[in-house]
């Protein structure tokens, strides 16, 4: 058998390098949680909070509460800076199954299973590329104040202040 080299080691989840936090024994599916997490996989740690907040799924709140978790141990342990920070890794891995019975005709017992989840969440530092559009991003963002001060809205842009709206309602 041929050792793993380290390109296969870092494409196991269990080995991705970065801060990770764990949530053990959620009573929640996780078939449920995993539709969740493929929602903030490789998003910043901003919009993936962002997304997580107007997310109407049950998991989504202890799901915002184990990302805000990470992202504390990676500013607290490993001196990150927060903005810097997105989501590496997450995976949900299948937990407990609690087993119940329900009574059913005839005197027959079906089986009901309540199932739950171990989820992980990996944070890591953005690579550098994306980091620079980041920044650059930060430092000509449209809520600074143009030059000229035509444009005043997002939709205004690239007009002068009134014609976007105009255009859109078709005169």
């Amino acid at each position: 058998m041929v050792p793993p080299t380290t390109a296969d080691t870092l494409r196991r989840t269990n080995e991705q390098p970065g801060t990770r936090a764990k949530l053990k024994n959620l009573r929640i599916s996780a078939y449920k949680v995993r539709e969740v997490l493929n929602l903030i996989r490789g998003e910043d740690v901003q919009s993936a909070l962002d997304i997580l907040e107007f997310c109407e799924r049950g998991s989504a709140e202890p799901l915002q509460k184990l990302l805000n978790s990470a992202i504390a141990n990676a500013a607290e342990n490993d001196g990150m800076d927060r903005d810097e920070l997105f989501v590496s890794a997450c995976f949900a891995d299948e937990g407990t199954t609690m087993k119940r019975f329900k009574p059913r005709a005839r005197g027959r017992a079906g089986k009901i299973r309540k199932r739950g989840s171990h989820i992980t969440i990996i944070v890591g530092r953005l690579p550098e590329d994306r980091l620079e559009r980041l920044r650059a991003e930060r430092n000509t963002s449209w809520y600074s104040p143009s030059p000229c001060r035509r444009f005043t809205c997002r939709s205004c842009r690239s007009w002068p202040q009134g014609q976007a709206r105009r255009n859109r309602r078709g005169r």
